[in-house]
């Protein structure tokens, strides 16, 4: 998948339902909703859920990507994946909110439990999962023809979660440290923000719909120092509500945001500690070889 693909909250597929009932706004804190299949079962996702995945294993046609991995995301942590280019760390990300079969030819196996649901059960809705579990790209991908406001109310009227719409977009914006710097043009096209900006607008977009994961594919990888640094700044205010997954070919970067580390190769797990043991003391030489500019 192209870095720039489209965002989840695109992603409908025929016989997928685009219009999920509304979240129960009785709930005392925002929770999301993995709807069944079969409308009976409904299961209720806490806040900063934990992840796991058990043997993981990612195919694109008889290529197998990732290796059966087991790694568990800690919840209100953040969790940062590096390793060289094509050692299977973005594909694996993108199986956890299950973009990855959206690919033709591409498949999954293994499971991926959030706080001990299997998102791959085949009572579970794809849609539902995609807005529990947000995604932000390595390019900002604001949709061309909405204005900001637009941009960010797209995946609320998309799963009919509305609400207040004016309030969800203030507080999507608060939350992605955005509303200051463009609350007097909301009506103004999201695509003529700068590149910083653009991205905020779409963590405030994946934020919107009140997601439990966010996952991070590079997002700073296209910004400059400055923006970049906001992004890191927001990063650690997130992770109070949400867990988080990120991807990243910097080293420092994952040094400064990262609670933890997991370090791949070959479409392996070669080790995942603490950030700071893993850049200091690793146990594994090739991670060492890694991390320290050897190879990579």
């Amino acid at each position: 998948m192209s870095p720039d693909a489209a965002p989840p909250e695109q992603m409908l597929q025929p016989g997928d339902n685009p219009n999920p009932q509304p979240a129960d706004s009785s709930a005392g804190t925002p929770t999301a909703k993995l709807e069944s299949s079969a409308a009976t079962a409904q299961s209720v996702l806490k806040s900063a859920p934990t992840i796991e995945l058990e043997q993981l294993r990612a195919f694109y046609g008889s290529s197998e990507q990732v290796k059966g991995i087991d790694l568990r995301f800690p919840p209100n942590q953040v969790t940062a994946i590096i390793g060289p280019s094509g050692c299977g760390k973005s594909t694996m990300v993108r199986c956890i909110n299950r973009m990855h079969e959206e690919i033709p030819g591409a498949r999954t196996e293994g499971r991926v439990l959030l706080d001990k649901l299997d998102l791959y059960d085949s009572a579970i809705d794809v849609i539902a999962v995609r807005r529990a579990v947000g995604m932000v790209f390595q390019k900002p991908n604001p949709f061309p023809t909405m204005s900001i406001f637009d941009n960010v109310a797209a995946g609320l009227r998309l799963t009919a979660r509305r609400g207040d719409l004016q309030h969800r977009v203030e507080a999507a914006l608060r939350g992605a440290g955005l509303w200051d710097e463009v609350k007097d043009r909301l009506s103004t096209p999201g695509v003529g923000l700068s590149g910083g900006q653009q991205q905020r607008l779409c963590i405030a977009r994946s934020l919107a719909v009140d997601p439990e994961v966010l996952l991070m594919d590079e997002p700073c990888s296209a910004l400059d120092p400055i923006a970049t640094l906001k992004i890191e700044e927001l990063i650690a205010q997130l992770k109070q509500r949400v867990t988080i997954v990120i991807v990243t070919h910097n080293m420092q970067q994952a040094a400064r945001v990262a609670d933890r580390t997991a370090f791949m190769l070959g479409g392996l797990l070669v080790e995942v500690g603490q950030t700071q043991e893993i850049f200091t003391n690793p146990s594994d030489s090739r991670t060492e070889e890694y991390v320290t500019g050897k190879f990579g």
